[in-house]
């Protein structure tokens, strides 16, 4: 499935369920279990009223899979949820994150690092990070 619409970025909220509920157009949405198994759950949103939850601190994502603009509302368990964007937290932190223990971490070239150093930079990370935490998918 190409990705040619908004993607929301991938990440994590330590404190809170999200349970993801369509207004209109189609969303692929999904999670990925930690520990031993790393077992991906995905869905197709599709229609207006579908529903997905997000489990408590596992990595999960959202994008717009259709061919009309999706809209979504996002309910968290916690008035205090918190996010971790995954790219921004690994590949934007400051300072840097040691580029060679990225290279061992993702195993992957570090010239493929630097350029996604170079994305999230913090002194020009606008186009990396988050849509503003209105559960909306633009």
């Amino acid at each position: 499935m190409p990705l040619k619409a908004s993607t929301h970025p991938t990440c994590t909220r330590p404190c809170a369920t999200e349970a993801l509920v369509v207004l209109e157009g189609t969303l692929y949405v999904g999670f990925v279990t930690s520990n031993t198994n790393n077992r991906l759950f995905t869905k197709v949103l599709n229609k207006a009223g579908d529903v997905f939850v997000f489990p408590e601190g596992l990595i999960h994502f959202q994008f717009s899979a259709g061919k009309t603009k999706a809209i979504a509302i996002a309910a968290l368990s916690s008035q205090n949820p918190r996010v971790i964007t995954i790219a921004n937290a690994m590949f934007g932190s400051n300072p840097p994150t040691f580029a060679d223990l990225l290279t061992k971490v993702f195993q992957v070239d570090k010239n493929v690092i630097d350029h996604l150093q170079a994305q999230f930079k913090q002194d020009d990370i606008s186009h990396a990070t988050t849509a503003p935490n209105d559960g909306l998918i633009r």
